[in-house]
C-alpha cells in the first residue's frame, strides 16, 4: 500500500516505514504529523481523498537538518561583472507510521 501526500507545495509517493526529507515545518522532533493524502493505492482499490475523506498518513518528525549547499554564479559577459553565492535550502526529516483507510 501507497500514498500520494502533498507536503510543502511537492508531491511524495510514501509507504509505511519510509523516511523523507520535506520542506521545513515547524514541529520539534518525536511529535507526529498528519496529513490528508491525495490519493491510496491497495493493492486491489484506488482511493482518492474526495471520495473518501477518512483517509489520513501519520508521519514522526526524526529531526531538522539542512541540504547540501547549491552555488548560483551570475555573469556578464564582457563587462566585468561576475557574483557567486550559495543556498542551504532547510528540511525535516519525517519517517511514515500510518496509512489508514478508516
Amino acid at each position: 500500500m501507497y500514498a500520494i501526500v502533498k507536503v510543502g507545495g511537492k508531491q511524495h509517493k510514501v509507504s509505511a516505514g519510509d523516511k523523507l526529507k520535506v520542506e521545513k515545518l515547524c514541529q520539534e522532533a518525536g511529535t507526529e504529523v498528519q496529513w490528508q493524502p491525495l490519493l491510496v493505492v491497495d493493492g486491489t482499490e484506488v482511493l482518492t481523498a474526495d471520495a473518501h475523506p477518512a483517509l489520513a498518513v501519520t508521519a514522526k518528525v526524526l529531526g531538522d537538518g539542512k541540504l547540501k549547499k547549491v552555488l548560483v554564479f551570475h555573469k556578464k559577459r564582457r563587462k566585468q561583472y561576475k557574483k557567486i553565492y550559495g543556498h542551504r535550502q532547510p528540511y525535516t526529516q519525517v519517517e511514515i507510521v500510518n496509512i489508514s483507510k478508516a
